[in-house]
């Protein structure tokens, strides 16, 4: 790679430090750093934590520009390069040292008062939740048009597998190889004794989530985000429609271990 697109959180590197840094060390190695996303640019270099990363993800996405993330937060599952790995980092994307992996991303369709709202995409997760007062959110479950299952839940969580040690991994869901093709479905503190566990669905499954009805005179505060940005509010009988979508993230690996020795490393298991 010579070509480059430096995507910077500004509260994380607040006074460009890094940004300039890496700016610096390739024009000293004969790169060009672009001003602008475009056609020219090779590879993307994502300064902040695994929130930037999703956000470049979902922002370039169409652009189909390799993406390598430098950790400037705290876990920074998807940004594997750390702070004191600048410099090797650079020079092995350089020498074209480097496995590229495609990650499947979701598409989400919310439907709110019988009417088709803007398609969605997401890296991580489509999340619903319950909003303001506590309450328990009703949920029907449709599986390619069948009914699976029904669910009382304050939230239900649909993740990639690049997204299993995010959210899904917080609400007691499995943790997955992110290169894997499937879809996860995990309730957020069911409020049974049975439908509790995680479902693993195939990944082009359509998964149609409804909620379910109130209790007569009750009004409750439900919406759904993707990978935590551009909530919707729902509403009774308002449904979200998920698919695997049809564009994929391309992720810049440079260890050459595997996927356990990462997840060892970050997770400290």
């Amino acid at each position: 790679m010579r070509t480059f697109y430096i995507y910077t959180n500004q509260t994380k590197d607040g006074n460009g430090e890094i940004t300039r840094y890496i700016r610096d060390y390739l024009n000293l190695k004969g790169c060009l750093c672009s001003s602008s996303v475009d056609e020219k640019v090779e590879g993307m270099i994502v300064l902040g934590g695994d929130g930037t990363m999703l956000r470049a993800a979902r922002k370039y996405v169409s652009y189909h520009i390799p993406m390598i993330g430098v950790n400037l937060g705290t876990l920074g599952y998807l940004a594997e390069v750390d702070r004191e790995e600048i410099g090797p980092a650079l020079d092995s994307l350089i020498a074209n040292q480097y496995e590229i992996e495609s990650r499947m991303m979701l598409s989400g369709f919310p439907v709110v008062s019988g009417v088709n709202g803007n398609p969605q995409i997401a890296l991580n997760d489509i999340v619903i939740n319950r909003k303001g007062a506590l309450h328990v959110i009703n949920f029907n479950i449709y599986v390619n048009g069948r009914l699976l299952s029904t669910y009382n839940a304050d939230g239900m969580i649909v993740s990639t597998p690049t997204g299993s040690t995010a959210y899904n991994l917080s609400a007691g869901g499995p943790i997955v190889e992110p290169r894997a093709r499937l879809i996860l479905m995990t309730p957020v503190c069911s409020h049974t004794l049975v439908n509790n566990r995680t479902i693993i669905l195939a990944e082009d499954d359509v998964i149609d989530i409804e909620i379910g009805k109130y209790k007569s005179g009750e009004r409750r505060e439900v919406e759904v985000s993707f990978d935590g940005r551009c909530p919707v509010s729902l509403n009774e009988g308002d449904k979200v429609r998920i698919i695997r979508s049809d564009k994929v993230i391309k992720i810049i690996k440079l260890s050459e271990g595997s996927f356990l020795d990462t997840l060892r490393k970050k997770m400290r298991i």
